[in-house]
């Protein structure tokens, strides 16, 4: 794998990195302030974008995308001792007048758990869990012999779902800037085998086989700003390379979300994402949304 995505990724990282550095470092007395036990926070979005054309010379195609969203946490603090667990889900569609099919543009469940051990400062001695999946079938398009678009199913539930277990350490310096190692990661892939294909090419699972096992490195960091009044950006990324095969090869999944805040419940977010996987795709995986969303926190 060429190395220039991932120093550009990385780049981007850091000068996040650097920016948050600007920010008010919290006082002596703030950072002694007792946390509470359980603390339990919610929220739901909904964003969607629209685009519409009538007698418009140039032309342009009818669509219709919206996206709904669920991501909650449910931490426990007590003295030395951290429990942070959060799930994600999230599914979007979008409609063209152009195409018979209504096609997915998020499809995602996840759920995230890290235990801590303060070791010193902001290290901790950690134990990670992560579960990934989708909630519905995924198609790949084409086209048949009269041009007629066609659909074949590649994806469903459970297939893939991904389960990462590792222990390792933890330098956490606040709740939006933190950094996990975990150099002994078992990794489990997980499809359908009625889906598999020759030569391992479906997630790296072997023909009618329906599980993968791998042990490897995995790194994953988080780090959210505000970069100007009533604009903030989060920085998610994820690293991992199977130390069984091929290991450097490192799949990386990087995700930036912007945020720019109209109100109490409206914002307009610009969401990115791009993934390298040689077991699932040879190349860079790019997702982008823009739209405006509405969200209630609970």
């Amino acid at each position: 794998m060429k190395k220039a995505p991932l120093l550009i990724l990385m780049l981007v990282f850091n000068l996040s990195f650097l920016f948050s550095q600007e920010q008010k470092k919290p006082s002596p007395d703030s950072e002694k302030e007792p946390e509470p036990s359980w603390t339990k926070k919610g929220k739901i979005s909904f964003m969607f974008n629209q685009s519409a054309f009538s007698n418009w010379v140039s032309k342009g195609e009818n669509t219709l995308a919206g996206n709904a969203s669920i991501n909650y946490n449910f931490d426990y603090v007590k003295g030395k001792y951290s429990w942070k667990n959060n799930i994600i889900t999230s599914y979007g569609l979008t409609k063209s007048k152009n195409t018979e099919f209504t096609k997915k543009t998020d499809d995602r469940l996840e759920f995230n758990s890290l235990l801590g051990i303060n070791a010193d400062g902001y290290w901790f001695y950690s134990a990670l869990v992560n579960f990934k999946t989708q909630f519905t079938k995924g198609f790949k398009y084409s086209k048949d012999e009269n041009g007629k678009e066609i659909r074949t199913k590649y994806t469903s539930f459970f297939s893939p779902a991904t389960i990462l277990i590792g222990p390792g350490m933890l330098w956490e310096k606040n709740k939006n800037f933190k950094f996990n190692i975990a150099p002994a990661t078992t990794k489990l892939v997980i499809v359908d085998k009625d889906l598999t294909l020759p030569n391992e090419a479906y997630y790296g699972v072997e023909e009618g086989d329906n599980t993968r096992l791998e042990l490897g490195f995995n790194a994953s960091g988080r780090l959210k700003i505000t970069l100007m009044e009533n604009m903030t950006i989060e920085n998610l990324l994820n690293l991992y390379a199977n130390y069984l095969e091929n290991p450097e090869n490192i799949d990386i999944d990087y995700s930036m979300n912007l945020v720019m805040k109209i109100n109490s419940y409206f914002t307009t977010n610009l969401v990115f994402q791009t993934i390298y996987d040689d077991n699932s795709f040879e190349g860079f995986q790019i997702r982008e949304v823009f739209g405006l969303s509405f969200n209630y926190g609970f």
